[in-house]
Order: structure tokens, then C-alpha cells, then sequence
């Protein structure tokens, strides 16, 4: 299963993100949650989240970058946006 947070389909509707940016990152986690392999794309690990016992990771798509983590089989999307944009969000 993938889950975006809210603020992503928001973004989507006042065309902040293009919808086809949106498809071609839903698609790629629709296959990494099919196979399980991060290998498939460019997908970077980021960072571990020592409160939450997260991995984070990023995957990029051209200029856009997704920030996801995966918990019980499950991918859940914190940020999607332009590479200059996505990490002040997520931080």
C-alpha cells in the first residue's frame, strides 16, 4: 500500500506539482511496493530516524524528489517536490 500526506494532493490541485510528475512517482512506488526493490530506480537512503526507527529514503525523478519510508511493507510519501524545495520541507 502507498499513502501520500495530505499536503501533496493539495499541491497536486493548485498545480504545484504536475499531475504527470505525480503519475510517473505513483507508478515507480507502485512497482518498488510490488517487488519490494529499491534497486529498480534511483532510490538513495537518507537517513535514519533514531526516535521513530525510520530509514528514510529519496527517489528522484528528474527534477523532482519523493521522501518516503517503508514500515511493515507499506510505502508512506512525505514530500514530493522540486529538488530545492523537497528537502527544506522535510527537515
Amino acid at each position: 500500500m502507498i499513502s501520500y500526506i495530505e499536503d501533496i494532493f493539495k499541491r497536486i490541485k493548485k498545480v504545484l506539482i504536475p499531475k504527470e510528475i505525480f503519475l510517473h512517482f505513483n507508478n515507480a512506488f507502485s512497482s518498488i511496493d510490488l517487488t519490494k526493490d529499491l534497486t529498480l530506480f534511483d532510490v538513495k537512503q537518507l537517513k535514519i530516524s533514531e526516535e521513530k526507527k525510520r530509514v528514510y529514503y529519496r527517489l528522484r525523478k528528474g527534477k523532482y524528489r519523493a521522501i518516503f519510508y517503508m514500515e511493515h511493507g507499506n510505502i508512506y510519501v512525505v514530500a514530493l517536490d522540486k529538488r530545492e524545495e523537497v528537502y527544506k520541507k522535510w527537515r
